[in-house]
């Protein structure tokens, strides 16, 4: 179970300073394939007014009240504020789901109080995204990296095997883990496979 918005239009984090994508976001998969139907799209957008309702907390409560594992933004993220304070009272009111929140905002200083706040309580793992594609990630800071292939991956890192299982978690909850420092996502995808390429040739 999880709830996203649209990818890249919500993602503050994705550019560099000169505007263009990071690498790691120039292959966004979440801007492919099923991501770009329209049924897909249109749950992205009502999601992203949906939040801003009075009761979206509280009837967010009771949707996860038999939930034991949630994801937070398989596309797209935190791109206000007051989203991210509505997602914390949410996760502070569920202790018993395991919440998983990838990010990249915490590139930017007034989201790093509240996403500390929901890194501080013991039912929330955020993952803090590096922007390479090749395995460089800062120790300690990120927590998840996209690499070039599985057997690329350095002994510091937990390499996420939902490539061999078509794409699932199959079982494995390690993104949703403390324990695990940071999770290594094989590139893959032909959008993301041209921006390695282009990398490499550079």
């Amino acid at each position: 179970m999880s709830w996203s918005l649209q990818a890249l239009s919500t993602c503050s984090g994705s550019k560099k300073d000169n505007g263009e994508l990071v690498d790691a976001c120039a292959g966004c998969y979440a801007t492919t394939g099923f991501y770009q139907f329209g049924a897909a799209k249109s749950v992205r957008e009502y999601n992203q007014t949906d939040w801003k309702r009075d009761d979206f907390v509280s009837d967010f409560v009771q949707a996860l009240s038999k939930q034991k594992f949630f994801r937070w933004f398989d596309s797209g993220d935190i791109y206000s504020v007051q989203l991210a304070e509505k997602i914390y009272q949410i996760m502070l009111a569920t202790p018993h789901v395991k919440h998983w929140l990838p990010t990249r905002m915490m590139k930017f200083a007034k989201f790093a109080k509240i996403i500390n706040k929901m890194a501080e309580l013991p039912n929330v793992k955020v993952r803090f995204s590096s922007d390479s594609i090749t395995g460089d990630y800062l120790k300690g800071v990120h927590g998840s990296v996209i690499i070039p292939s599985a057997d690329s991956a350095d002994n510091h890192v937990t390499v996420c095997r939902a490539y061999e299982h078509n794409g699932k978690c199959n079982g494995c909850r390690a993104c949703y883990s403390k324990d695990v420092d940071v999770i290594a996502y094989p590139q893959h995808g032909k959008k993301m496979a041209k921006v390695f390429k282009i990398k490499l040739a550079n």
